[in-house]
């Protein structure tokens, strides 16, 4: 069976808070060249994260469409975190 939407959607914030590397120090966030700005990307990741636990805490139900695009934003973030090699490629 299916979790639903918002329980799909607490299962993709948890996999990301694990995945991502929030904890990273600006230094080396900033070292070397730059595809994007890491540390840019994380602090919005970040809020994101964040906005949607308070609205899912709050009770709001995601739609599907919801959990797509969030889970498009991540997943783009990353590509750009492994760009500047600071995550593994997938």
């Amino acid at each position: 069976m299916k979790p639903d939407t918002t329980t799909a959607m607490r299962g993709l914030i948890a996999e990301v808070r694990n995945t991502m590397p929030f904890s990273l120090p600006a230094a080396e966030l900033c070292a070397g060249p730059c595809r994007g700005c890491p540390k840019k990307l994380l602090e919005y990741l970040d809020q994101e994260l964040e906005e949607w636990e308070t609205r899912l805490d709050g009770g709001e139900k995601p739609t599907l469409g919801d959990v797509s695009k969030f889970a498009r934003t991540c997943h783009r973030i990353y590509k750009s975190l492994a760009a500047n090699q600071l995550v593994e490629p997938l």
